[in-house]
């Protein structure tokens, strides 16, 4: 059996020991609060701990009646909710990069903006996005039209990581190296691009590991305000209401939205396997 496949297995076992692992201890948590008594830190029963396989068993159920399976309304408001914080991820990254590089040959232009753009993260997202949606909704054209400001939220919680891990590595190339490309009478796009930002791609990435998860997260926030229901956000403020009565629906919803964040961290852990050969920690 060829050596990477033999990862691939050894991999998904893990994976599956570990979740295995996880809803053994939240049925022990659960039979241990039950049997005792114990209402601290809250009191458990079939509404705030639904059992594992009632969770499970939602997933093939349909949420009302003459609709579809639960996973199937699920896995179509997945992907509308991931075109939103693939927009979102794409359109924060960018903007990020840019403002690291701006940053990085301006120490005037670091030093009057970088206050506000940290500033701008204090701010609770929840009371920013019905802004947004007024702002942006009504101007975007086309495909972008309803669901454009709920990309711009996602880029929102993108931009600030990867904005400060672009300056700290662009900063962090060798004193050495750009003293040689400085003899050699180096162009300042030529240090940037042949030196400089090669030199940050392990910050880079760490930045949007991060932001993988943050432009999820934001896209499902900026649904609530937007009052779109094609999405994940839609569908958890629905299965909140119901809470008291089937709240399976609610944490089938979440274990959901949990995948996806973990779908778009792959991806960007991939594609730093293919770009950078050496891990972040190891250069840091």
């Amino acid at each position: 059996m060829p050596a990477s496949l033999l990862r691939a297995v050894r991999r998904s076992l893990e994976v599956g020991a570990v979740l295995l692992a996880l809803a053994g201890l939240w049925e022990l948590y659960r039979w241990s609060w039950t049997t005792a008594g114990w209402t601290w830190p809250f009191a458990v029963d079939s509404t705030s701990m639904p059992h594992v396989w009632t969770i499970l068993k939602a997933f093939g159920q349909p949420a009302q009646v003459n609709q579809p399976a639960l996973i199937t309304i699920l896995f179509h408001k997945s992907l509308f909710t991931a075109k939103e914080a693939v927009v979102g991820f794409a359109l924060g990254a960018v903007v990020g990069f840019a403002l690291g590089i701006l940053f990085a040959h301006s120490r005037l232009l670091q030093r009057g903006v970088m206050p506000y753009i940290v500033a701008s993260q204090t701010i609770p997202i929840l009371a920013i996005a019905p802004m947004v949606v007024v702002w942006v909704n009504p101007k975007l054209p086309g495909p972008f039209q309803g669901w454009g400001s709920v990309a711009v939220i996602a880029a929102y919680l993108t931009f600030f990581p990867v904005t400060i891990n672009t300056l700290r590595g662009l900063h962090s190339a060798d004193a050495r190296a750009l003293e040689l490309m400085r003899t050699y009478a180096a162009s300042a796009w030529t240090v940037l691009w042949k030196l400089r930002v090669p030199a940050s791609l392990p910050y880079v990435f760490s930045a949007l590991r991060l932001a993988a998860t943050a432009s999820v997260v934001g896209a499902i926030i900026g649904e609530l305000p937007s009052g779109l229901q094609s999405g994940l956000g839609g569908a958890i403020l629905n299965f909140n209401q119901y809470y008291s009565i089937e709240p399976q629906e609610l944490w089938a919803t979440n274990i959901v939205a949990a995948l996806v964040g973990i779908l778009f961290f792959s991806v960007v852990v991939a594609t730093e396997k293919a770009i950078v050969r050496r891990a972040p920690e190891n250069v840091a």
